[in-house]
């Protein structure tokens, strides 16, 4: 009796879902992005998780923007979301800690340079324990100093290797 009940009714085929037909339009418009954002790939390739001499959590990086002096401080944490990729440093200014975040795709972001790099690899994703005083770096002017010394030797003597000629 009620299967004669429910034969009377008329059951529709089901309609197809927008999300078979159509693709996902997001991870395209997020490569696009990014490719427009970063046009060598340079910055991608410096934080990637597959390169092994990319940025890893605890170097010390330097973040130069468009206004102001660059910023310099250890790799905390990173927050990976495509276009909205971000890196928190922690530094020193007067003596006392900051912690700034960067995009970076970000326009106003001109460059981004590893400093010093952790010799054993970290071994959590979020370096949070190096806000205590026990694990806290301090100030990273004295790693940034020497690596701008190493790179202004490396300059002159790439000018002088290029200004004199051999000839045989």
């Amino acid at each position: 009796m009620e299967r004669q009940k429910v034969s009377k009714f008329q059951i529709w085929p089901q309609v197809p879902s927008p999300r078979t037909t159509n693709p996902d339009p997001m991870p395209v418009l997020k490569q696009r992005e990014i490719a427009r954002l970063d046009a060598t790939g340079a910055r991608t390739r410096l934080f990637s998780r597959e390169h092994a001499d990319s940025a890893k959590v605890g170097d010390v990086l330097m973040v130069t923007t468009n206004s102001g002096e660059p910023f310099s401080g250890a790799f905390i944490q990173i927050r990976r979301r495509g276009v909205d990729t971000a890196i928190l440093l922690r530094g020193q200014m007067m003596k006392t800690g900051v912690e700034m975040w960067f995009k970076i795709y970000s326009p106003t972001v001109t460059g981004i340079d590893i400093i010093w790099r952790r010799p054993k690899r970290a071994r959590r994703a979020r370096l949070t324990y190096m806000r205590k005083p026990k694990h806290d770096m301090g100030s990273v002017d004295n790693l940034v100093s020497a690596w701008k010394k190493e790179r202004y030797a490396l300059r002159s003597k790439a000018k002088q290797a290029g200004g004199r000629r051999i000839t045989k």
